[in-house]
């Protein structure tokens, strides 16, 4: 069969047993195709001497950019070997190019407080301007819920069934997930809810969609500017790093919290476990059994047997 052929299964498999993004898998389509036009020959027939020398070629790239490259000749030589096309994976010689995660942008708790008295300022009273209240729904569920900007604009009416205990998040690679909603964002939704036009499936309706990331964001900097915060701090993103990052703070499980941010990979999560060094001295005073001992040291029977 052509590269073409079993680029084309490989990706019916991504998508059907993995569950993989459109845009996934358009990436790794790009990725193959090139890597195919710049092996002489079938990409099939590749061997580790020529994908070293493709990555080779790729060094100019974003390290990140290269692994994403490697990544799909690894799965797509799996997917080939499993496949009975050939009897080895050359890529797994390949090393991994060393990329580094960017720390994200630090949101101060006073930064987030001075956003919800601008938003509940603005939604008070017995009668606050629709848009007051959807601006302040969307702030509680940014930060009280860590959602995506696309997850947060795209979230249908359906999403709120029940007690609305939980949100149902719809996140990448079309996988489910369960996000608890605070008694805040319950209570601003109930306000929210009446407000909504008949007929309209999504929860922030605009036209005959919802709204779109990019109004999400002009929204925040609009707001941060009347709160008086620069309003180049602030994004849809850098609201779920602070809601990762103070949950941290305030004793979360890392894999709680990778479940509610909806990683695929728990070392993505562990990004958040930047805490200064004056937390990291507080809590070794608060939480360490030797902080409870009045500075006397633990008297340890040397006879009894180690376990």
């Amino acid at each position: 069969m052509s590269d073409a052929g079993l680029i084309d299964r490989f990706l019916e498999m991504m998508a059907a047993e993995r569950g993989a993004s459109r845009n996934t898998l358009a990436a790794y389509r790009r990725d193959l195709e090139q890597a195919g036009e710049w092996v002489k020959g079938r990409l099939t027939d590749a061997d580790a001497a020529a994908l070293r020398k493709l990555m080779a070629d790729y060094q100019s790239l974003a390290a990140s950019s290269a692994a994403r490259k490697l990544s799909a000749l690894r799965q797509f030589f799996a997917f080939l070997q499993g496949e009975g096309e050939r009897a080895d994976n050359p890529a797994l010689d390949i090393a991994r190019p060393a990329t580094r995660r960017p720390l994200p942008r630090i949101l101060t708790h006073d930064h987030v407080k001075r956003l919800f008295d601008q938003a509940e300022e603005e939604a008070a009273g017995d009668a606050p301007p629709a848009a007051a209240v959807r601006m302040l729904l969307l702030l509680e569920l940014l930060y009280g819920s860590g959602l995506r900007a696309s997850e947060l604009v795209s979230l249908p009416r359906r999403a709120i069934a029940g007690e609305r205990e939980y949100l149902i998040i719809r996140g990448k690679g079309d996988k489910e997930r369960l996000v608890p909603l605070s008694e805040r964002a319950r209570a601003v939704l109930d306000r929210w809810v009446p407000l909504l036009a008949d007929g309209s499936p999504w929860l922030f309706p605009s036209g005959k969609a919802h709204i779109s990331r990019v109004r999400l964001f002009q929204m925040l900097r609009e707001l941060a500017v009347r709160a008086g915060i620069d309003p180049t701090a602030i994004s849809p993103h850098v609201l779920r790093h602070a809601f990762a990052t103070h949950l941290l703070e305030g004793g979360a499980d890392l894999r709680a919290l990778q479940l509610m941010l909806g990683h695929a990979d728990i070392a993505t999560t562990e990004i958040y476990t930047h805490v200064d060094s004056r937390r990291l001295v507080e809590l070794v005073n608060k939480r360490h059994p030797l902080a409870r001992m009045d500075g006397a040291h633990p008297e340890v029977d040397l006879a009894a047997p180690s376990s």
